[in-house]
């Protein structure tokens, strides 16, 4: 739930309307504890405002009681076939898996669906698991249009500073995993 002196409102990414009630979409914030802008860069203050509104780069669920739920990072997002997959929904399918500890999962391009998604997974220690197994399990908890292209298993998942999850380094891996995948195990 917001907190005292802050507005909250969620903002359609495609027809920029705020949906009445319930509805997914951008976090924006407004109030005094908001910050002014990026010091020395009026174009990316420019990019993060929309008027006295801050664009917050998080996409939320909001209820029909008022609480907001973070979805995923709006930069994170990829479409797939048209229709938008937030990496975090099919990172929770994949660890659903008793064998999989970890999972982090990024949008490539690809020249069908627009983009499809790779899944870097950290298997448990000692476990042995197929990239086949991963996508069966995957497919019993996702909409086709979610389910990753290719799976890649490594022995951790790079992080940030800040101990996030490097997303702009497995993007990088990611298009050599499905480069050095065959066509026909594409799926």
């Amino acid at each position: 739930r917001p907190y005292p002196h802050v507005d909250v409102c969620v903002v359609d990414r495609e027809t920029g309307l705020e949906p009445a009630g319930a509805g997914t979409g951008e976090l924006w914030v407004r109030g005094p504890s908001v910050f002014a802008g990026y010091l020395f860069d009026d174009d990316a203050t420019t990019r993060a405002r929309a008027g006295e509104w801050l664009r917050s780069g998080d996409i939320v669920h909001r209820d029909d009681d008022g609480v907001h739920t973070i979805v995923d990072r709006l930069k994170d997002i990829y479409i797939s076939g048209g229709e938008n997959v937030a990496p975090a929904e099919v990172e929770r399918a994949l660890v659903l898996h008793p064998l999989i500890a970890a999972a982090a999962v990024v949008g490539v391009p690809d020249p069908v669906w627009g983009e499809r998604g790779v899944a870097f997974c950290v298997v448990r220690r000692g476990a042995k698991l197929s990239a086949d197994e991963v996508l069966a399990h995957a497919k019993t908890h996702l909409a086709g249009f979610k389910v990753p292209v290719a799976v890649a298993f490594v022995e951790a998942l790079p992080t940030s500073a800040i101990d996030k999850i490097a997303r702009a380094r497995l993007r990088e891996r990611a298009v050599r995993v499905v480069e050095g995948v065959s066509r026909e195990h594409i799926r």
